[in-house]
């Protein structure tokens, strides 16, 4: 296990966002694949989070395997009339292991605020699926000084009561590095991280102690290894670098021992 994941199995998961028809699904085979060859040792979880229409489809084709699967948003309800959105049962049943809530494109182009990301995150409990709850400031806040005060404030109001290291992860990732292909500094990812997780532990004590941090925000397989070692790093959440096998499968071999 490389240095900055401690005694935490890392997580890597890849968010395919709004891409992928099934014609695609021959990338998630092929980090399936390289995960069961003979030869491959990974110490760290694999997950992908395809869009929902692909998302059955994904988990049948590469069942059974080591790849688990997430959901990218669900709706706080288990059920009703909510034309367009999707329960946490319904991506638990359709094979996810995992739900990611709180991203900033659906703050963004959703308004979802903390309370609804906190209800979301306690509805992805209620169904058995692991809350990925996204945390990251702009680029705006960041020059103004505020990046650790929107983070304390995102975590202290999106994390529900009663989370435990077996439902919840953590993924900081700065709004202004999604997709841009500008990273922090190592240094600053630290600073971030280690806020983060004094938090967890006030707050959750040996839970907190324990829950994953994955670090978010043009990943790429030229960067992943030095931004995965850094202190509180239990992980990476990966954008557009996981939609090909061989980028994805990249970023995941910093973790091969």
């Amino acid at each position: 296990m490389t240095a900055g994941a401690g005694k935490i199995r890392p997580l890597v998961a890849g968010n395919w966002k709004m891409n992928g028809l099934k014609a695609g699904l021959h990338e998630a085979l092929t980090v399936r694949d390289a995960l069961t060859a003979p030869l491959a040792n990974i110490a760290a979880d694999v997950m992908i989070a395809p869009p929902a229409t692909l998302l059955l489809a994904m988990a049948d084709a590469c069942h059974p395997g080591p790849l688990s699967f997430a959901g990218q948003d669900c709706h706080v309800n288990a059920s009703g009339a909510h034309t367009g959105d999707i329960s946490a049962e319904m991506l638990k049943e359709s094979g996810a292991t995992a739900v990611i809530v709180g991203h900033s494109e659906r703050r963004a182009d959703h308004g979802e605020t903390d309370r609804i990301v906190q209800s979301k995150a306690a509805a992805a409990r209620r169904a058995g699926l692991t809350a990925i709850i996204c945390l990251g400031e702009t680029i705006g806040e960041r020059n103004a000084g505020l990046a650790l005060s929107v983070v304390a404030r995102q975590l202290k109001n999106s994390v529900p009561d009663g989370a435990t290291a077996a439902d919840t992860v953590i993924a900081y990732e700065p709004v202004w590095a999604i997709g841009t292909g500008l990273t922090p500094s190592p240094a600053d990812v630290a600073e971030v991280h280690g806020l983060i997780r004094r938090d967890l532990i006030t707050r959750f004590g040996a839970e907190g102690a324990a829950m994953r941090l994955l670090y978010g925000g043009s990943v790429k397989p030229d960067n992943a290894r030095v931004l995965l070692t850094v202190d509180n790093v239990n992980g990476a959440l990966v954008g557009g670098a996981s939609l090909k096998a061989s980028d994805f499968l990249a970023i995941v071999r910093a973790y091969e021992s």
